[in-house]
């Protein structure tokens, strides 16, 4: 399947192009900016973009408002299906955000309750109770998503609800003939409705990709043959800038291996599950490092490790933005990109990645891990790149069985020789094929 062979490039739309935070009804073709990234995706060797929310909503895209339009704040559904045809054009799929768990309230069914109380045929789409009250004094209560008002739960169980969405997907992969979907806050969705969405997708397009959004749990009870290809992974995500934070890579090292390594028991070692360095939802890379030359390393393991690398748009040349100060600093709009040591090696390291079925599909073993350095290897069918990565502002030198003499450096392209020991640079990375 090609999303096993991909590299995604997140974008937060309304962020991206500069929208209004609210949504003031001005139809703008903010959307069409994508399309003078293009060249951009191409230079770093990105193959799929997954877009946050695109679908008209009040404020920040998550509560939807109607699922058939594109937001009026990036423009109208023949601007996006350009922008669809436009990265198709360019070998680049395209990736939804499916947000299903809830609604805004400005969701006309929702609109209808509010009118209509226990008289509106869309009382059952929701959560209701008209025993109490809600905290807009709407003189009922509803569930909202982990009690947040403004978003309103979807009563997935309801047989009206289920083919209004499965219509709209139906729709954009018709109209937009868009790759695939992120499923929003998957960990707590209706399993029955996945696995019909799953039915409906597959049945329209067997190379279709569906992708959850997994906090916590057990990846396994929604990544499986009936129901997602694949999730984030939130778990070796904190590992994956802590381990540099703490100079501790026996962190990260250990969450990959106890989840992938070749173990009966290891947990996913047969799911491609969606790796990242950060997201719309978390601070940057660059600024959770306490030491920027950690940068590149951290890159280093994210596209050498199992699963499919996630790029968030900026982090590529080290936007910064914290969580704890807001939302807002962490979508910001873009106006060009821009070109360094960062975007440099990822460009690199996705081109790499992309071409080497071991990085793609591969065994992962640790081969030598100290504090500061780690060494593993990834495997498929005889095809073997070993993995060095130096998080110490020292050289290092590092003895471990190769199994075989000597190797390329698919970075430099330079010859690498085994015996002896193989010295690591600071701050430095080595994909070095066999």
């Amino acid at each position: 399947m090609w999303f096993n062979e991909s590299v995604i490039y997140q974008i937060y739309p309304l962020g991206f192009c500069g929208a209004p935070e609210n949504n003031d009804g001005a139809a703008v073709s903010r959307i069409l900016k994508v399309i003078d990234f293009i060249p951009h995706f191409k230079k770093i060797n990105i193959n799929a973009v997954y877009f946050c929310p695109v679908f008209e909503s009040s404020t920040h895209g998550y509560d939807t408002s109607d699922y058939r339009k594109i937001d009026t704040r990036l423009g109208t559904n023949e601007d996006f299906k350009e922008v669809c045809k436009k990265l198709h054009d360019n070998g680049i799929k395209v990736i939804l955000d499916g947000v299903f768990n809830h609604v805004g309230r400005d969701f006309f069914a929702f609109r209808d309750v509010k009118e209509h109380k226990w008289n509106s045929r869309y009382k059952d789409w929701f959560h209701i109770s008209f025993d109490g009250n809600s905290c807009y004094n709407d003189g009922f209560w509803y569930e909202g998503w982990e009690g947040h008002f403004e978003l309103v739960k979807l009563n997935l169980d309801n047989p009206e609800v289920k083919s209004y969405l499965f219509e709209s997907v139906a729709y954009w992969m018709d109209f937009f003939e868009i790759d695939g979907l992120r499923l929003d806050v998957a960990y707590m969705l209706n399993r029955q409705f996945m696995r019909e969405l799953h039915n409906l997708c597959l049945s329209k397009n067997p190379d279709f990709f569906l992708l959850g959004e997994m906090i916590h749990g057990n990846y396994n009870d929604i990544v499986n043959q009936e129901m997602l290809h694949s999730a984030t992974n939130y778990e070796c995500y904190k590992g994956l800038y802590s381990s540099f934070n703490s100079m501790n890579m026996f962190e990260i090292g250990h969450s990959l291996r106890n989840r992938f390594g070749k173990e009966d028991w290891c947990m996913y070692k047969n799911l491609k599950l969606v790796c990242f360095a950060d997201n719309h939802d978390v601070s940057r890379l660059s600024s959770v490092l306490t030491n920027k030359n950690h940068i590149i390393p951290a890159y280093g393991i994210l596209f050498a490790m199992p699963g499919m690398p996630s790029i968030y748009y900026g982090s590529e040349w080290g936007i910064e933005g914290r969580k704890e100060d807001g939302d807002k600093t962490l979508r910001p709009a873009v106006d060009t990109p821009q070109y360094n040591e960062i975007t440099d090696f990822i460009s690199k390291a996705a081109k790499i990645r992309r071409e080497n079925k071991s990085l793609c599909y591969g065994s992962f073993e640790i081969l030598h891990m100290t504090n500061r350095q780690i060494v593993f290897e990834r495997e498929a069918q005889g095809e073997r790149i070993i993995v060095l990565i130096n998080a110490d502002d020292c050289e290092y030198t590092a003895h471990f069985n190769a199994s075989a003499g000597c190797g390329t450096d698919l970075i430099t392209g330079e010859h690498h020789d085994f015996g002896g020991g193989s010295k690591m640079m600071p701050y430095s990375v080595k994909y070095i094929k066999i």
